[in-house]
């Protein structure tokens, strides 16, 4: 049974996810991605991280941050378990509660060469998108857009 619900990613039982999260893209791409993680600190409300809990066992993690009023950007989605839906069950509940939240777009940044990503979020109905932020000068990223507009 998966099962997708808020939490505090401070939380030690929810480190454990996001550490596997940093060594795999550490690992993969040299860079951990912890560094655009920062804002949780904040405690605003309009940030929301989330884990995905699939037989008792935390299998996967997301979150959203806030980059203005109206634009959130996905961050720290990871799926402990390919094929079992657990990165589509994430992104579904992050942009549902996106939409709560009153953003109107999500955004999000990964690597050119995460193709897999590329390829997830492509399905999700997210297109490339011009590198915003402090991604705008970096070749080694790719960054995708989508409107939660529902008449879109």
């Amino acid at each position: 049974m998966l099962s997708i619900k808020t939490a505090n990613p401070n939380d030690e039982k929810v480190l454990a996810i996001t550490e596997e999260l940093s060594e795999n893209l550490y690992l993969r791409f040299g860079s951990d991605g912890k560094n655009s993680f920062q804002d949780w600190q904040n405690d605003n409300s309009k940030f929301v991280f989330v884990i995905a809990e699939l037989n008792n066992e935390i299998a996967g993690c997301g979150a959203i941050r806030p980059i203005d009023q109206n634009i959130g950007e996905v961050k720290r989605m990871y799926s402990k378990y390919p094929g079992k839906k657990i990165g589509t069950t994430i992104l579904k509940f992050l942009e549902d509660k996106a939409i709560t939240l009153g953003y109107t777009d999500l955004v999000l940044e990964t690597r050119v060469k995460n193709e897999s990503a590329i390829a997830f979020y492509q399905k999700q109905g997210y297109k490339i998108i011009p590198n915003y932020g402090k991604y705008k000068d970096r070749p080694e990223a790719i960054c995708l857009g989508k409107s939660l507009n529902q008449n879109s």
